[in-house]
């Protein structure tokens, strides 16, 4: 499994404090936030920073995932962390930008694994 790089998750209590905050890690990275909603969570990407706001409820469930790995294909991910002895808790599942999965290590560490790869349009749809 090919290890990209990692992304810091940062939690906020309202949506007003997401665009604030956004504004300030664009500022900072030189980056435009790239920004999508999922599950009811809007979120701002900004370079190595994962800003998320929403329901109390979904973001306690993601404040256990102690970080984003981006790596370049999920499917060789599943297969090195469930080889490894990583249970697999949630995905692989498409994404705005590309396909994730939720992992539980053996220590108890829960990681999110996320690539950039589109899945193909499935013939239908």
């Amino acid at each position: 499994m090919e290890i990209l790089g990692t992304t810091l998750r940062i939690y906020l209590d309202d949506l007003a404090a997401l665009d604030t905050t956004a504004a300030f890690y664009e500022r900072i990275t030189g980056t435009a936030a790239q920004r999508f909603e999922r599950g009811g969570v809007s979120v701002a990407a900004v370079g190595c920073f994962l800003l998320m706001s929403g329901p109390r409820e979904e973001i306690d469930l993601l404040r256990k995932v102690a970080a984003t790995v981006a790596v370049k294909d999920v499917e060789e991910a599943h297969i090195a962390l469930t080889a490894a002895g990583a249970q697999v808790i949630a995905g692989p599942v498409a994404t705005p930008v590309g396909r994730n999965l939720i992992a539980l290590h053996p220590d108890g560490s829960v990681f999110e694994y996320a690539d950039r790869k589109q899945e193909a349009p499935q013939p239908g749809r």
